[in-house]
């Protein structure tokens, strides 16, 4: 090669790379929201119930403030960096992997974030509710781009997808969803079949420290799972407030009468009045009670759990309680 291509070569190179430069450079400038730096040109628009958000295609550092976005997180293999917890309780809930919970910073109570230790993390994503943190909207949009989902319960699939678009994990989404589906159609042949399921009435009870006796309707996320499975629903459901719950004292527990029945406890069960009430004689004339089909869960997985990683153990339990 001659000398003149030679330096020809030489130069073409050094353009390039300057160019290279100089593009990366305009793109690793910190977002105009005081987030962490993320690569501005990497981003896409989601669309949230606070309008369209622009996010980073690869979150690195994301904080997830209610279970249902860190289920979501986990299940689609991306570590937080934060997280809140329940009020009631310290910590995350046990049925989540130990090696991820273990690696989290806990930043407060949710719907009570610590604002100042959210931005400490230096999160360039934060994944929430309206419906728990509307209100801090504009606080959070000032630390890092906030995706949030109307509300949680009952929208938890629709929300799995906003999640998965928000941290760019569409392809893994699809895997989840269809796997999920497998698993519920493997769950309803274990116990019967669908004639079976659907003549099989199971009701939800809650326990919560503090409150009436939750009898839980169709619209939340352990009614949503019962749905998918297809069972039967007793009438005390179609009475429930907004669908969520029909809500009734120690005295009219005989309501929740049915074939099976799942219960949990939010706080304390003596102050919640769990002992109390499943030592009446109401509640042990429950159908559900007589046959020995009454089965106490964990309240922070079926109730708190709202994701599919969630959804998976519960089936599992379902299966064995239903089918063993």
């Amino acid at each position: 090669m001659s000398s003149a291509l030679r330096r020809r070569g030489i130069t073409l190179g050094a353009l390039a790379l300057t160019g290279a430069l100089a593009l990366t450079a305009c793109s690793s400038d910190s977002d105009s929201d005081g987030g962490a730096k993320t690569d501005a040109a990497a981003t896409h628009t989601v669309k949230t119930a606070m309008g369209d958000v622009k996010v980073p295609v690869t979150p690195k550092r994301v904080v997830v403030l209610d279970t249902g976005e860190l289920d979501s997180a986990l299940t689609l293999g991306v570590q937080p960096v934060g997280a809140t917890h329940s009020a009631t309780e310290d910590g995350f809930p046990a049925y989540l992997p130990a090696e991820k919970t273990k690696k989290l910073t806990e930043v407060g109570e949710i719907a009570n974030p610590n604002m100042e230790t959210v931005a400490s993390l230096k999160p360039d994503l934060i994944l929430t509710s309206k419906v728990r943190d509307g209100d801090r909207y504009e606080q959070l949009s000032a630390i890092a781009p906030t995706v949030m989902t109307e509300s949680t319960g009952t929208a938890w699939k629709e929300n799995f997808q906003v999640h998965a678009e928000a941290l760019g994990k569409q392809a893994e989404a699809k895997k989840i969803v269809a796997a999920y589906d497998a698993h519920v159609a493997k769950v309803t042949a274990a116990i019967g079949g669908t004639k079976k399921a659907a003549a099989t009435d199971v009701n939800f009870v809650r326990f919560v420290e503090g409150a009436d006796i939750r009898i839980y309707g169709k619209q939340n996320y352990i009614g949503s799972i019962l749905a998918d499975l297809g069972m039967g629903r007793p009438a005390i459901t179609d009475k429930a407030k907004d669908g969520f719950s029909y809500d009734v004292s120690p005295e009219k527990i005989d309501l929740a009468d049915a074939d099976v029945v799942f219960t949990s406890t939010y706080g304390d069960p003596d102050k919640a009045g769990t002992t109390k009430t499943m030592k009446s004689g109401l509640w042990k004339g429950l159908t559900a009670s007589k046959n020995g089909k009454v089965f106490k869960v964990d309240d922070r997985l079926w109730i708190a759990g709202i994701g599919y990683t969630a959804a998976d153990q519960i089936l599992d339990e379902f299966q064995t309680k239903l089918a063993g």
